[in-house]
Protein backbone atom coordinates (compact mmCIF):
# COMPACT_ATOMS: atom_id res chain seq x y z
CA UNK A 1 0.00 0.00 0.00
CA UNK A 2 3.10 2.26 0.71
CA UNK A 3 4.70 1.68 -2.71
CA UNK A 4 1.73 2.14 -3.84
CA UNK A 5 1.19 5.69 -2.60
CA UNK A 6 4.32 6.89 -3.15
CA UNK A 7 3.86 6.00 -7.24
CA UNK A 8 0.62 7.93 -7.13
CA UNK A 9 2.06 10.83 -5.39
CA UNK A 10 5.36 10.69 -7.40
CA UNK A 11 3.44 11.03 -10.62
CA UNK A 12 0.85 13.47 -9.46
CA UNK A 13 4.00 15.93 -8.82
CA UNK A 14 5.00 15.16 -12.40
CA UNK A 15 2.29 16.49 -13.93
CA UNK A 16 2.48 19.54 -11.45
CA UNK A 17 2.37 22.86 -12.74
CA UNK A 18 2.66 26.71 -11.80
CA UNK A 19 -0.06 28.54 -12.42
CA UNK A 20 0.55 32.39 -13.43
CA UNK A 21 -1.90 35.44 -14.56
CA UNK A 22 -5.43 34.10 -14.45
CA UNK A 23 -6.62 31.01 -14.02
CA UNK A 24 -7.25 29.05 -17.00
CA UNK A 25 -10.93 28.89 -16.53
CA UNK A 26 -14.30 30.48 -16.05
CA UNK A 27 -16.54 30.25 -13.66
CA UNK A 28 -19.63 27.70 -15.47
CA UNK A 29 -17.93 27.75 -18.29
CA UNK A 30 -18.58 24.03 -18.88
CA UNK A 31 -22.21 24.12 -18.85
CA UNK A 32 -23.59 27.54 -18.19
CA UNK A 33 -27.20 28.24 -18.05
CA UNK A 34 -29.05 29.93 -20.87
CA UNK A 35 -30.94 32.90 -19.68
CA UNK A 36 -34.43 32.13 -21.59
CA UNK A 37 -36.07 35.42 -23.86
CA UNK A 38 -38.95 35.71 -25.00
CA UNK A 39 -40.44 34.49 -27.96
CA UNK A 40 -41.31 31.72 -30.65
CA UNK A 41 -42.08 28.68 -29.22
CA UNK A 42 -38.89 26.02 -29.81
CA UNK A 43 -40.94 22.51 -29.09
CA UNK A 44 -44.45 23.38 -29.15
CA UNK A 45 -46.94 24.21 -31.93
CA UNK A 46 -49.39 26.69 -31.29
CA UNK A 47 -52.16 24.64 -30.50
CA UNK A 48 -49.75 22.34 -28.61
CA UNK A 49 -48.93 25.57 -26.35
CA UNK A 50 -52.12 27.04 -25.59
CA UNK A 51 -53.20 23.39 -24.44
CA UNK A 52 -50.20 23.46 -22.08
CA UNK A 53 -50.79 26.94 -21.31
CA UNK A 54 -54.45 26.29 -20.55
CA UNK A 55 -53.32 23.07 -18.19
CA UNK A 56 -50.97 25.21 -16.61
CA UNK A 57 -53.56 27.70 -15.39
CA UNK A 58 -55.43 25.04 -14.46
CA UNK A 59 -53.30 23.35 -11.84
CA UNK A 60 -51.82 26.86 -11.11
CA UNK A 61 -55.15 28.93 -10.99
CA UNK A 62 -54.62 32.41 -11.33
CA UNK A 63 -55.46 34.85 -7.88
CA UNK A 64 -55.61 38.52 -6.92
CA UNK A 65 -52.22 38.15 -5.73
CA UNK A 66 -50.25 35.91 -7.67
CA UNK A 67 -50.75 35.12 -11.77
CA UNK A 68 -51.42 31.65 -12.81
CA UNK A 69 -48.86 29.12 -14.16
CA UNK A 70 -50.01 30.85 -17.81
CA UNK A 71 -48.74 34.17 -16.74
CA UNK A 72 -46.06 33.00 -14.62
CA UNK A 73 -44.30 31.42 -17.84
CA UNK A 74 -44.31 27.61 -16.81
CA UNK A 75 -45.34 26.73 -21.07
CA UNK A 76 -42.17 28.67 -21.58
CA UNK A 77 -40.14 27.24 -19.66
CA UNK A 78 -41.84 23.44 -20.53
CA UNK A 79 -40.90 24.64 -24.14
CA UNK A 80 -37.56 25.81 -24.05
CA UNK A 81 -36.96 22.22 -21.90
CA UNK A 82 -38.63 19.90 -24.39
CA UNK A 83 -36.94 21.19 -27.40
CA UNK A 84 -33.25 20.51 -25.50
CA UNK A 85 -31.57 17.63 -23.55
CA UNK A 86 -34.59 16.77 -21.04
CA UNK A 87 -36.80 16.74 -23.45
CA UNK A 88 -34.68 13.66 -25.67
CA UNK A 89 -33.47 12.20 -21.98
CA UNK A 90 -30.21 12.57 -22.47
CA UNK A 91 -27.85 10.97 -19.63
CA UNK A 92 -30.28 8.07 -19.80
CA UNK A 93 -29.63 4.93 -21.11
CA UNK A 94 -32.14 4.83 -24.27
CA UNK A 95 -30.50 2.21 -26.60
CA UNK A 96 -31.70 -1.57 -26.77
CA UNK A 97 -32.83 -4.08 -25.41
CA UNK A 98 -35.36 -2.88 -23.51
CA UNK A 99 -36.34 -4.59 -20.31
CA UNK A 100 -39.92 -4.77 -18.01
CA UNK A 101 -38.05 -3.67 -14.56
CA UNK A 102 -38.97 -1.77 -11.30
CA UNK A 103 -39.91 1.69 -11.08
CA UNK A 104 -36.33 2.18 -9.34
CA UNK A 105 -34.69 1.28 -12.60
CA UNK A 106 -36.00 3.54 -14.50
CA UNK A 107 -38.00 4.25 -17.72
CA UNK A 108 -36.89 0.99 -20.21
CA UNK A 109 -37.93 2.09 -23.30
CA UNK A 110 -36.74 4.30 -26.69
CA UNK A 111 -39.11 6.85 -26.27
CA UNK A 112 -38.64 10.25 -24.20
CA UNK A 113 -40.44 13.10 -22.74
CA UNK A 114 -40.49 15.38 -25.97
CA UNK A 115 -42.53 12.33 -27.78
CA UNK A 116 -44.63 11.84 -23.93
CA UNK A 117 -46.52 15.26 -24.59
CA UNK A 118 -46.14 15.50 -28.34
CA UNK A 119 -48.62 12.10 -28.20
CA UNK A 120 -50.62 13.05 -24.94
CA UNK A 121 -51.21 16.86 -26.25
CA UNK A 122 -52.47 15.08 -29.53
CA UNK A 123 -54.73 12.47 -28.16
CA UNK A 124 -56.26 15.08 -25.72
CA UNK A 125 -56.83 17.13 -28.51
CA UNK A 126 -58.33 14.43 -30.31
CA UNK A 127 -60.55 13.41 -27.00
CA UNK A 128 -61.89 16.78 -26.73
CA UNK A 129 -62.71 17.40 -30.45
CA UNK A 130 -64.80 14.46 -30.40
CA UNK A 131 -66.28 14.53 -26.49
CA UNK A 132 -66.43 17.78 -26.08
CA UNK A 133 -68.55 19.58 -29.19
CA UNK A 134 -65.34 19.68 -31.39
CA UNK A 135 -63.88 22.14 -29.40
CA UNK A 136 -60.00 22.47 -28.16
CA UNK A 137 -58.56 21.59 -24.56
CA UNK A 138 -58.08 25.91 -24.39
CA UNK A 139 -61.73 26.41 -25.62
CA UNK A 140 -63.22 24.58 -22.52
CA UNK A 141 -65.12 26.01 -19.50
CA UNK A 142 -62.63 26.18 -16.43
CA UNK A 143 -65.13 23.74 -14.96
CA UNK A 144 -64.81 21.14 -18.11
CA UNK A 145 -61.09 21.41 -18.04
CA UNK A 146 -60.95 20.62 -14.42
CA UNK A 147 -63.31 17.66 -14.84
CA UNK A 148 -61.14 16.30 -17.76
CA UNK A 149 -58.07 16.75 -15.92
CA UNK A 150 -58.90 15.03 -12.72
CA UNK A 151 -60.41 11.70 -15.31
CA UNK A 152 -56.96 12.00 -16.48
CA UNK A 153 -55.45 11.86 -12.75
CA UNK A 154 -57.70 9.18 -11.58
CA UNK A 155 -57.44 6.90 -14.86
CA UNK A 156 -61.23 7.38 -15.47
CA UNK A 157 -60.66 9.05 -18.44
CA UNK A 158 -58.51 6.92 -21.12
CA UNK A 159 -57.18 9.01 -24.17
CA UNK A 160 -56.60 6.99 -27.51
CA UNK A 161 -53.00 6.64 -28.30
CA UNK A 162 -51.14 7.43 -25.09
CA UNK A 163 -51.57 6.84 -21.15
CA UNK A 164 -53.64 9.94 -20.43
CA UNK A 165 -52.78 8.83 -16.72
CA UNK A 166 -48.67 9.05 -17.18
CA UNK A 167 -49.25 12.35 -19.16
CA UNK A 168 -50.97 14.15 -16.17
CA UNK A 169 -48.35 13.23 -13.83
CA UNK A 170 -45.86 14.06 -15.92
CA UNK A 171 -47.54 17.79 -16.93
CA UNK A 172 -48.24 18.31 -13.39
CA UNK A 173 -44.46 17.73 -12.53
CA UNK A 174 -42.81 19.52 -15.27
CA UNK A 175 -45.37 22.93 -14.80
CA UNK A 176 -44.94 22.59 -11.14
CA UNK A 177 -41.27 22.44 -11.30
CA UNK A 178 -41.82 25.83 -13.70
CA UNK A 179 -43.60 27.68 -11.32
CA UNK A 180 -40.96 27.49 -8.55
CA UNK A 181 -37.51 27.27 -10.63
CA UNK A 182 -35.08 30.25 -10.97
CA UNK A 183 -36.21 32.81 -13.67
CA UNK A 184 -33.21 31.95 -16.07
CA UNK A 185 -35.16 28.96 -16.89
CA UNK A 186 -38.47 30.98 -18.74
CA UNK A 187 -40.89 30.18 -15.66
CA UNK A 188 -41.51 31.95 -12.78
CA UNK A 189 -41.82 35.29 -14.04
CA UNK A 190 -40.76 38.25 -11.73
CA UNK A 191 -40.25 35.70 -8.84
CA UNK A 192 -43.76 35.59 -7.98
CA UNK A 193 -43.96 31.73 -7.24
CA UNK A 194 -40.93 32.83 -4.86
CA UNK A 195 -42.55 36.14 -4.06
CA UNK A 196 -45.85 34.27 -2.69
CA UNK A 197 -43.89 31.45 -0.79
CA UNK A 198 -41.25 34.02 0.76
CA UNK A 199 -38.17 31.87 -0.29
CA UNK A 200 -35.52 34.90 -0.94
CA UNK A 201 -34.15 32.56 -3.91
CA UNK A 202 -30.06 32.73 -5.13
CA UNK A 203 -28.49 34.98 -1.92
CA UNK A 204 -25.14 34.51 -1.34
CA UNK A 205 -25.60 34.81 2.60
CA UNK A 206 -28.02 33.99 5.38
CA UNK A 207 -25.53 33.49 8.18
CA UNK A 208 -27.37 35.78 10.51
CA UNK A 209 -30.73 33.80 9.46
CA UNK A 210 -29.65 30.43 10.65
CA UNK A 211 -31.26 30.28 14.10
CA UNK A 212 -34.21 32.21 13.25
CA UNK A 213 -36.70 29.87 13.03
CA UNK A 214 -40.67 30.89 11.93
CA UNK A 215 -39.80 34.17 10.79
CA UNK A 216 -40.59 35.71 7.28
CA UNK A 217 -37.13 36.48 5.69
CA UNK A 218 -37.77 40.30 4.94
CA UNK A 219 -35.46 41.42 1.89
CA UNK A 220 -37.14 40.54 -1.89
CA UNK A 221 -35.96 37.87 -3.31
CA UNK A 222 -32.62 37.31 -6.07
CA UNK A 223 -32.82 35.84 -9.16
CA UNK A 224 -29.64 33.94 -10.86
CA UNK A 225 -29.12 36.56 -12.99
CA UNK A 226 -30.19 39.47 -10.02
CA UNK A 227 -32.93 41.52 -9.88
CA UNK A 228 -34.80 43.54 -12.16
CA UNK A 229 -34.63 47.17 -9.65
CA UNK A 230 -30.86 46.56 -10.53
CA UNK A 231 -30.56 46.61 -13.61
CA UNK A 232 -32.49 49.49 -13.81
CA UNK A 233 -30.34 51.54 -11.35
CA UNK A 234 -27.48 50.33 -13.20
CA UNK A 235 -28.43 52.21 -15.97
Amino acid sequence: MAGTALFVLAGVSARAAVLQGALPWEANAGDPPQVVKPGPWHFFNGDEGRAVEAIADRIIPPDPATPGGKDAGCAVYLDRQLAGPYGHNAGHYNRPPFMAAAKNFGPQSESNIAKTYRDGLAALDRYCTANKGGKHFAELSDNDKDELLKGLESGKTKLEGADGKAFFEQALKDIQQGFFADPIYGGNRDMVAWKMIGFPGARYNYLDWIDRHNERFPLPPVAITGRADWTAKAR
